[in-house]
C-alpha cells in the first residue's frame, strides 16, 4: 500500500490490525504473553548512564504484572500462565520477558533465560522488552540466531521523539540511539515494537502526534501505546506534585489514538492501545482503570468517523519533531 485508501480495511471484526488477529493469523488459534521477571535492572537505574530510572516507571519495571521475581523462571511461567488460561483455555504462549531491560547482561547469562522458556511446552516464540543502548553486537548476533529458529519480537521503549521530553522523564538516551537500534535488529529480519507514550509531561497533542508519525516511518513492525499511568512511589509524583503534569481525559487520549490509527502503516501490528496500572498504585487517570470501556470507545470512534489503520499512511509522511 502506498497511498491514501477509500475503503475500510478490517482485520476480522476490528479496523486496526490487532496482536490477537495477527497470532491467528499466524498460529491458527489464540497466542497470549507469558509475563516474566528474570532479575534484570537498568543502565539508568544502576549509574551505568544515569539513575532513579525513567521517572514513569514502578519500583518493578514496569513488570507490575509479570511473574515474581523471587521464583525462578519455569514457576513463574506455569503460575503466570496457569492464571491467563483460566481465561483463555486453549492457547499457545509466548514467552514475554518484560521487567526492566531483558538484554542488559552476558551472552551466556541470555541464553540460559530465554532457552528455558523455549522448552516450556506450548511455548511459540519469544518476545523480550529492552533498550536501545544495550543491544550489544554480540548480544544482536544471538537474537538474529533465535529469529531464525523461533517467532521473536523485541519490543523497545521510545516513548517520545522529543528530545525535551526525554530529558524531564529521564529516559538517558536519544532518539537517535533508538533509531540506530532499529536498524541494527532489522538488519537481521529481527521484528521490532515501538513503545510510545501518550500522556507525557509539557507534551502537547501536537506531539504526541508528531511521535506517532514517525514510528509510522520507522522500519519497526509492531506499536504500542500506552496511556500515562501516575503511580505511587514512582520519581515522577514530584513532577505532578511541581504542576508539570496534567492527566489526559478519556476522549481526548481516544482521539489521539484514532488520529494516530489512521498514520500507522496498515501493515504495523498494534499489540497494545491502553494500558494497565494496579488499583492500589495508580493515582491517575482514574478512568484508565476501565480499560475495556476504553478499548470499546476505540473502536466506536472509529466506526464513527468511518475510519481505519492506514486510512491516510503514505510512505512520504512527514516525520520527526518540529
Amino acid at each position: 500500500m502506498n497511498a491514501i485508501t477509500t475503503e475500510p480495511l478490517l482485520w476480522g471484526d476490528k479496523r486496526f490490525h490487532t496482536w490477537n488477529y495477527e497470532m491467528r493469523r499466524q498460529f491458527g488459534e489464540k497466542v497470549f504473553k507469558v509475563m516474566l521477571d528474570a532479575g534484570f535492572t537498568c543502565p539508568n537505574r544502576d549509574g551505568k548512564i544515569a539513575t532513579g530510572g525513567c521517572t514513569f516507571c514502578s519500583a518493578r519495571g514496569s513488570g507490575d504484572f509479570a511473574g515474581r521475581r523471587r521464583d525462578d523462571l519455569v514457576t513463574q511461567f506455569n503460575t503466570i500462565r496457569d492464571r491467563q488460561h483460566q481465561k483463555w483455555p486453549d492457547a499457545k504462549y509466548i514467552g514475554y520477558f518484560q521487567a526492566y531491560t531483558n538484554t542488559y547482561a552476558p551472552v551466556d547469562e541470555l541464553r540460559e533465560y530465554y532457552e528455558v522458556i523455549l522448552q516450556q511446552p506450548g511455548v511459540v516464540g519469544l518476545s523480550i522488552a529492552t533498550r536501545p543502548d544495550c543491544l550489544p553486537d554480540d548480544v544482536v548476533e544471538y537474537l538474529a540466531e533465535l529469529n531464525e529458529r523461533t517467532y521473536l519480537w523485541v519490543e523497545m521503549g521510545l516513548q517520545t521523539i522529543h528530545e525535551s521530553t526525554s530529558t524531564l522523564i529521564n529516559r538517558a538516551h536519544d532518539t537517535q540511539c533508538y533509531t540506530e537500534a532499529v536498524a541494527k535488529l532489522r538488519k537481521h529480519n529481527i521484528r521490532t515494537c515501538a513503545h510510545i507514550i501518550y500522556g507525557l509531561p509539557q507534551e502537547t497533542d501536537d506531539m504526541m502526534i508528531e511521535t506517532g508519525k514517525a514510528v509510522a516511518a520507522m522500519d519497526v513492525q509492531g506499536i504500542k501505546i500506552h496511556l500515562l499511568h501516575l503511580m505511587r512511589k514512582t520519581p515522577m509524583v514530584k513532577q505532578y506534585e511541581a504542576g508539570l503534569l496534567r492527566f489526559l481525559e478519556q476522549d481526548e487520549y481516544i482521539k489521539l489514538i484514532v488520529d494516530t490509527l489512521e498514520l500507522l502503516p496498515p501493515e504495523m501490528i498494534v499489540h497494545r492501545l491502553t494500558g494497565d496500572a494496579p488499583r492500589d498504585l495508580l493515582i491517575g487517570p482514574m478512568w484508565s482503570l476501565k480499560k475495556w470501556e476504553v478499548l470499546n470507545a476505540i473502536d466506536a470512534e472509529l466506526r464513527r468517523r468511518d475510519t481505519w489503520q492506514g486510512k491516510l499512511w503514505t510512505p512520504a509522511a512527514p516525520a520527526g519533531p518540529a
